[in-house]
């Protein structure tokens, strides 16, 4: 077994802070799920009737997994990248 392998396992290996912000939107859709689970009259497109385009269009549950998912690929990847360089300048 060569003893190279091992310096390349060790840069790998994602920070805290890396993975607290990557998990975030995954999370925040998990979240999403679950409120329209626990609280399925919030979602009125299951009963349509009487409701108008904006009460059908925008549901709190269903926003909470857009900005979820938004997030995880908008958002994140700009601030993995940057906590990424930083804890590169600060390692020796």
């Amino acid at each position: 077994m060569s003893t190279q392998a091992l310096p390349d396992l060790e840069r790998s290996r994602r920070s805290p802070a890396v993975v607290a912000v990557s998990l975030i939107g995954p999370l925040t859709v998990v979240a999403g799920g679950v409120w329209a689970f626990v609280q399925p009259y919030r979602l009125t497109f299951l009963d349509p009737a009487g409701h108008g385009f904006w009460s059908l269009a925008v549901e709190p549950p269903l926003l909470v997994v857009l900005v979820g998912v938004l997030f995880h690929l908008v958002v994140a990847p700009g601030i993995v990248e940057d906590v990424a360089a930083a804890e590169a300048e600060t390692d020796p």
